[in-house]
């Protein structure tokens, strides 16, 4: 199957197959969240992406393989309903943002900072910290040693524009220019990033479009 990253609440995942890593994309929960399962190729290791909703479901997704680790991209309570469930159990650490772990009712084994490092078995993830949706928001990129990298977004980014910000003029600022440091300056066309909500999409067809989200304000 070819992956193209569209899912729905209630459907089949999605599963993209990489050299190192295998990652698989499911929507759970009435918010139609995203929760990606990464598994090494070489260990069997598997770390979850928000354990957003249906910890049925996910547990299902994760299968007898286990679940080392837990991130969570953001402390709204729609990215970790199923958090208490799948952590208790799959023994699994948890991860998070430093300055959004208050805000998750399960305790966060690793808080996370800028730069930090993620692994799944004999892979890495870097912790890249996006303030403004929330401000411990983190997302978590991939560079894959065989091709593009890829990049999990959370909800600091998504096709179309940055995350919602509530109206603060100051959050928005601050999320445009993380995004646009973090993310854009830095990372080729290329780099294919899933977000927390709806279809993927690449810092390529979303790079034209940045200059206007940040003239319309949102």
């Amino acid at each position: 199957m070819t992956y193209h990253g569209r899912v729905t609440q209630g459907g089949p995942p999605q599963v993209r197959e990489l050299a190192e890593l295998i990652v698989t994309k499911m929507s759970v929960g009435d918010f139609d969240n995203n929760t990606y399962l990464l598994r090494c190729r070489r260990t069997d290791e598997q770390l979850l992406i928000d354990a957003a909703a249906e910890p049925d479901v996910i547990m299902r997704l994760v299968g007898d393989s286990g679940l080392a680790t837990i991130v969570t991209t953001h402390r709204h309570a729609d990215h970790w309903q199923a958090l208490a469930e799948v952590s208790s159990a799959t023994g699994a650490e948890t991860c998070a943002g430093e300055d959004d772990a208050e805000g998750i009712p399960v305790p966060t084994d690793h808080p996370l900072r800028d730069g930090d490092r993620v692994t799944v078995g004999q892979s890495s993830l870097e912790v890249i910290h996006l303030v403004g949706h929330t401000p411990g928001s983190v997302a978590l990129l991939y560079d894959d040693p065989e091709g593009s990298a890829h990049l999990f977004t959370g909800d600091s980014l998504f096709p179309g524009g940055v995350g919602n910000t509530f109206g603060d003029a100051d959050s928005f600022r601050s999320l445009v220019r993380d995004v646009r440091a973090k993310l854009f300056d830095r990372l080729p066309d290329e780099t294919w990033f899933y977000p927390g909500h709806g279809n993927d999409s690449t810092i390529g067809a979303e790079r034209p479009s940045l200059d206007e989200w940040e003239a319309r304000g949102w």
